[in-house]
């Protein structure tokens, strides 16, 4: 019989995904292990060219109040406030991609952190030195990660994968340039696919 798992369609640069992000908290205390947890993440602008307006940015800011208001999560807009920032979600559900090679577990873990980083620490995941001070956080060598990261490889993997109808797949092998092992917590299960539906209001 398929091992019971909750697949979870997320982006890094999501607002409301940030804000569902103490319900898979509870989750992850509820089931621990006994429910894996598959991070498929879901291309919410990837690919954008132009830098936001002062109108676009106060309209995304507007929605992050929204989420605020819903979940007392804290906001810091000083990523996106930045002049020609550039909301290319692409970079930052890439560095989950690469770390997911890993195994859920950390995958989950570096999605969160990148969330964290983004909206409450308002530091521009966009950019790879960021996405790799924060792997760095959770026991990857940062160097390797961003030639991973930057390869066509990497570049070319979102879609190429689909959920298997048979349950999760056989748990990914650690590369060799895992440096130590995480503080992670999260059930480990392989990753599916990378694209879901774009979002415009996050």
């Amino acid at each position: 019989m398929p091992t019971p798992h909750l697949i979870y369609f997320a982006d890094p640069m999501c607002s409301w995904c940030y804000g569902f992000s103490p319900v898979l908290d509870d989750i992850r205390r509820a089931f621990g292990r006994t429910l894996p947890i598959r991070v498929v993440m879901g291309g919410l602008r990837p690919g954008t060219e132009t830098p936001m307006t002062e109108a676009a940015k106060l309209e995304v800011a507007g929605h992050w109040r929204h989420v605020n208001d819903a979940t007392g999560l804290p906001f810091d807009g000083a990523g996106m406030a930045r002049e020609g920032f550039i909301y290319d979600t692409d970079p930052a559900a890439r560095a989950v991609v690469v770390l997911r090679r890993e195994g859920e577990e950390l995958a989950a873990a570096y999605l969160s952190r990148v969330q964290r980083a983004f909206y409450a620490e308002g530091r521009d995941v966009t950019q790879g030195p960021v996405l790799a001070d924060l792997v760095a956080e959770l026991g990857v060598e940062p160097d390797r990660f961003l030639e991973q990261w930057g390869s066509e490889e990497a570049k070319a993997e979102p879609g190429a994968t689909t959920p298997s109808p048979s349950g999760p797949a056989s748990p990914v092998s650690r590369p060799s340039w895992r440096a130590r092992t995480p503080r992670a917590s999260m059930a480990s299960s392989p990753v599916d696919s990378r694209r879901a539906n774009r979002c415009w209001r996050c």
